[in-house]
């Protein structure tokens, strides 16, 4: 089981900004920006080529809980930056598909 996934369970503690029956959002624990939260379908999703047709509402609706959390956490307005990585040339360390919120602060544009 990978460590997403135990977090999902509570095997592991996270710092949770939000959660409903479907997606989690939470602080990630090596933050690259003031505000860092990773969000995650509670689904096990290794990587985002494995997103297709039957599960394509997936990416949609964690661009959603993006911008939920970017509200509650006040950067809706500032601007914040969504970034999914995709396997190891990308820098994807945790194969459970996940979406960077990064925000609170002007960041650089990064190739």
């Amino acid at each position: 089981m990978c460590v997403f996934c135990k977090i999902v369970n509570k095997e592991i503690p996270a710092d949770i900004v939000y959660e409903d029956e479907k997606y989690m959002a939470f602080k990630d624990i090596n933050p690259k920006a003031p505000i860092h939260i990773l969000i995650i379908p509670k689904e096990h999703i290794e990587k985002l080529e494995d997103i297709d047709d039957t599960n394509k509402g997936i990416i949609g609706d964690m661009a959603v809980v993006a911008n939920k959390v970017a509200k509650q956490l006040g950067i809706d307005k500032t601007g914040y930056r969504i970034v999914i990585n995709n396997g190891p040339d990308a820098g994807q360390e945790v194969y459970h598909i996940h979406m960077h919120l990064l925000g609170g602060k002007k960041m650089a544009f990064a190739t």
